[in-house]
């Protein structure tokens, strides 16, 4: 038999909102997070704007000795899971330290570090006065190695990499890892901190941000016949899963159930989503199998939808897949028309958005998008331009990533 896992607490540090409720309010109203890039003089590059946090000062919520040892992305990660962590309100001293883990994502880890200190590096004499933090501060396993030591939690501690799916990876393994009994706990999520001038220019020298300079606000716009890229975007997303036997006993607050998860891979492009979203397609079959349900009883669906012409296709056709062309009552959205796009992180906060519409029954709206596509397949349900009330009790969340890696969860109401 295997273990029931459900999520008890919930963490957000986004260009939305430093905290879940002022994130979620953004969400259900409909705010853009995209702004003119303040990390670094934008002004010579293709694409000038991002979604940075705002009214951000690390200082709040982290002291000296932390912040000089840690690159931004463990920061993120660290403030998010404490949030996360105070939400669960489980009590480490009635346990054992063994049965809580951390299984933390990112796609880029410490890019600033590591940039920095090269750039220092090219830029002087040539003696090599590299910081003693250097390589513990890039380390793309660092946030969860952080996380386990400021909380004593002793159980399984890793980080799983699959580029812009990693969040959902990294879910995936935590829900299994709780449902074969090998933790009670598990802190999971991903952050990323990669506004920086080598990042943004790998990315715009691909062609795959929007370089919509003069009007940032509407960058990223799902399902548009204009689209033209994502949006950079920072922060964390952080969730407690929790066994559900031992959540019930302590009287913990339930959010939603994991009901299943899966991976697989398109094996088709470097860097590009298969158009037909044959490998999109059996991820999100293979969640809904394991959730026991099929796609006429899900009623969300909150989309990778990065806003390029590419993905947003596939991903439509992939869902057109499973529907075999039929109407669903299914609402879908791209919520990163509003957030931007988190990168290895988005996957957490598309998970917190799925929980709280799930426990709010309200479902986002996907912005921007004034002339829909005329590829998008028809008998989708778009949510567009504003949030709907309606009940929902299943919800399901899509994650794709560089080297074709596609994750799926598929979440329910208790």
């Amino acid at each position: 038999m295997l273990n029931r896992v459900v999520v008890t607490g919930i963490g957000a540090l986004t260009p939305l909102g430093l905290n879940v409720n002022s994130f979620w309010d953004s969400i259900v109203s409909g705010k853009s997070g995209a702004a003119t890039v303040t990390h670094f003089d934008a002004s010579l590059f293709r694409t000038q704007f991002a979604c940075e946090l705002k009214d951000f000062d690390v200082t709040t919520y982290l002291d000296r000795a932390d912040i000089k040892r840690t690159d931004p992305y463990t920061q993120y990660a660290l403030i998010a899971s404490d949030e996360a962590i105070k939400d669960s309100g489980f009590d480490l001293n009635k346990m054992d330290p063994f049965d809580v883990g951390v299984i933390w994502g990112s796609a880029q880890g410490g890019m600033k570090t590591f940039e920095k200190e090269v750039t220092d590096f090219a830029l002087g004499d040539g003696h090599p006065r590299f910081n003693p933090f250097l390589i513990p501060k890039f380390l793309i396993n660092m946030a969860s190695g952080m996380i386990s030591l400021r909380h004593g939690y002793m159980g399984v501690n890793y980080t799983p990499v699959s580029a812009c799916a990693t969040s959902n990876t990294a879910i995936m393994d935590a829900f299994n890892y709780i449902r074969l009994g090998k933790a009670k706990i598990i802190i999971t999520g991903g952050s990323e901190a990669p506004i920086s001038p080598a990042s943004f220019g790998g990315f715009s020298s691909m062609k795959a941000m929007s370089h919509r300079n003069d009007d940032p606000q509407h960058a990223s716009r799902p399902f548009d016949i204009d689209r033209d890229g994502f949006v950079m975007a920072e922060g964390a997303g952080a969730l407690v899963l929790e066994d559900y036997e031992h959540a019930v006993k302590r009287g913990a607050t339930i959010y939603g159930e994991v009901r299943g998860a899966s991976m697989t891979a398109d094996a088709y492009h470097m860097t590009s989503t298969h158009p037909e979203g044959l490998g999109a397609a059996k991820a999100m079959q293979l969640a809904l199998n394991e959730a026991g349900i099929t796609i006429e009883q899900l009623d969300y669906l909150n989309m990778h939808a990065t806003s390029t012409p590419v993905g947003d296709l596939s991903e439509t056709n992939a869902t057109n897949l499973l529907a075999k062309g039929e109407k669903l009552k299914l609402q879908i959205s791209g919520t990163k028309s509003m957030t931007g796009h988190l990168l290895g992180a988005a996957g957490a906060v598309e998970a917190i958005i799925s929980l709280l519409s799930i426990k709010n029954s309200i479902i986002p709206a996907t912005i921007n998008t004034t002339v829909l596509d005329p590829a998008i397949p028809a008998n989708l349900n778009l949510v567009l331009k504003d949030a709907i009330d309606q009940k929902v009790d299943t919800a399901m969340s899509n994650t794709f990533g560089f080297g074709g890696h596609n994750a799926t969860v598929v979440f329910g109401k208790i």
